[in-house]
């Protein structure tokens, strides 16, 4: 068994080529299936896209192991616990809701077991859109791996830290870092803590990538040198293990009598990563008005129409808002997509109380929502002469162009906030047609009507 430190890797677009070995000259020179492998391995490639994509899109690794990943015995159906991949079960209804966090189970329960899906669009069975997923785990996998042939997994911890051990390497992931395993990689996923508990965007179709950046020009937002992909690693060892897979929307087991996690070596651009939230290049106003969300996406799913995205995956990090005149935060709005949304430390500045790290909300197409009553009145007053130091905090959103359908777990779960919907009830009617002041009290001219007025 070979283990290797992780490496540190760009990953811009993410078309870049990577080349890594647990054992010197273990990858093969000038050609990628050679008649006989270095240390008696097998050539095997890995796609993650069509083979003829266009280069800039196309994702395959090289992978030289010491068995072929054909080497197991049948699948046969297993229960799917509480993953829902159907998403038409269950009426969508238009209403905004919340939930407060999972509780840590009281029995032994890995991964796979602590995953309940909450909503999701779209399915497997056309590879578009996607499903969310929250887990609550409490015990590693031991004799059991998985992959996912439905989707890419990003997995967002809230709580405790995760080690992703996977066919290409092994990746540590921590609250406030993510990890991403790609469609149809191996994995298996060690708890480095007592419990964990977070968050999973299972994306059934064009792998996530890095936005392009546009008028904000060559730097912002995530770096491509922040985001990590491990160095090759291998166990070799034998034993009575299980291996799960998702397909079509269902869970499969099938016995193998090795671990998968057997590669060698590596090469090519498909392969897991991780990212630190915290390195995120936050762009902001520095005049007037709050942006839209879409200034906070750290990764996307593209779809056919340009700018319309399948998937949005957007944070919310420390930062400090100085727009003057400006009500700083988020505005009261609806729009076209199903937002998920989910906390991962601290408070979110357009909610007073009721949203907790490990909670989630969703708000759906053309759902009106903002802040609530308290924080309103808060921002309406504040003293925007001064900057806001937003510390210790961390949202994020998934954000999809298709509505997210909630399950019914969720709909029926004891950790959904039915009285959610009040937190706007307290919102004051300040309108008074006859005066045009009227809920301007305590509020400086603006400096655009200043000048359109002139000089006293």
């Amino acid at each position: 068994m070979a283990i290797s430190e992780i490496t540190y890797t760009t990953m811009s677009g993410f078309g870049n080529e990577f080349a890594t070995e647990a054992l010197p000259g273990a990858l093969p020179v000038g050609q990628n299936s050679p008649q006989r492998c270095p240390y008696g391995l097998y050539a095997e490639q890995l796609s993650g896209t069509a083979f003829t994509a266009p280069r800039a899109v196309n994702r395959r690794s090289w992978l030289y192991r010491i068995r072929p990943a054909a080497m197991h015995e049948p699948f046969a159906r297993m229960d799917n616990g509480r993953i829902v991949s159907d998403f038409s079960l269950v009426e969508a209804p238009p209403n905004q809701l919340r939930w407060d966090p999972l509780p840590i189970p009281s029995e032994p329960v890995d991964f796979v077991d602590g995953l309940v899906t909450m909503g999701g669009n779209g399915g497997p069975a056309l590879q578009n859109g996607c499903a969310v997923h929250l887990y609550a785990a409490n015990r590693s996998m031991t004799a059991r791996f998985m992959y996912d042939a439905d989707g890419e997994l990003l997995i967002v911890p809230q709580q405790g830290r995760l080690r992703l051990a996977t066919e290409l390497g092994v990746l540590d992931v921590a609250p406030l870092e993510i990890g991403v395993i790609p469609r149809g990689v191996r994995f298996r996923i060690e708890l480095l803590d007592d419990a964990a508990r977070g968050y999973v965007c299972e994306n059934y179709g064009t792998p996530l990538r890095l936005p392009d950046l546009g008028p904000l020009g060559s730097n912002g937002l995530a770096n491509p040198r922040d985001f990590e992909t491990p160095c090759a690693s291998y166990e070799d060892r034998t034993g009575d293990f299980r291996l799960v897979a998702k397909f079509q929307g269902n869970l499969w087991q099938a016995t193998i009598d090795h671990s998968p996690l057997d590669v060698v070596a590596w090469h090519g651009n498909y392969a897991p990563y991780r990212y630190d939230l915290r390195r995120f290049n936050t762009i902001g106003s520095v005049s007037f008005d709050h942006p839209d969300p879409s200034i906070f996406l750290v990764l996307h799913a593209a779809t056919d129409t340009p700018g319309v995205d399948a998937i949005d995956f957007v944070i919310f990090p420390p930062r400090i808002l100085v727009a003057e005149h400006t009500f700083r935060p988020p505005w009261f709005h609806r729009n076209i997509a199903g937002e998920f949304m989910g906390l991962l430390e601290g408070a979110y500045d357009a909610k007073a109380e009721g949203f907790a790290p490990g909670g989630a909300s969703l708000h759906n197409c053309m759902s009106g929502h903002g802040p609530d009553a308290e924080s309103f009145e808060r921002a309406s007053a504040a003293d925007t002469s001064k900057p806001d130091y937003l510390t210790d905090t961390m949202a994020f959103m998934f954000e999809s162009r298709y509505v997210i359908r909630p399950t019914r777990f969720a709909l029926e779960s004891a950790q959904l906030q039915h009285e959610y919907y009040r937190c706007w009830q307290g919102l004051q009617k300040h309108f008074d047609p006859t005066d045009p002041q009227a809920g301007m009290k305590n509020r400086a001219v603006p400096r655009s009507a200043a000048r359109k007025n002139g000089p006293a």
